[in-house]
């Protein structure tokens, strides 16, 4: 299992919710910011959850195809907060 689907379930975080946090940061990564935020995820464990993902980034490319999302909008996303 992905590190970040694992550490995410470890929080007591629903399949529904980590699949709705997933969906929005493949859709718009500024929306997947609130809903991180409505998780009521504690801060020292995000901020350990945001380390293992810059660490990492593969992680969430691996997080998507584990969650059956499709990747190229992660990109697509990217690319528009870049203009």
């Amino acid at each position: 299992m992905n590190p970040i689907i694992q550490t995410l379930k470890e929080l007591n975080i629903s399949d529904e919710k980590i699949s709705e946090l997933f969906q929005a940061l493949t859709e718009n990564p500024m929306m997947a910011m609130a809903v991180i935020q409505g998780l009521g995820i504690a801060p020292e464990k995000l901020q350990e959850l945001m380390m293992t993902i810059m660490t990492n980034p593969d992680l969430i490319k691996e997080a998507v195809d584990e969650l059956g999302l499709d990747f190229s909008k992660v990109e697509e996303a990217k690319s528009k907060l870049g203009k």
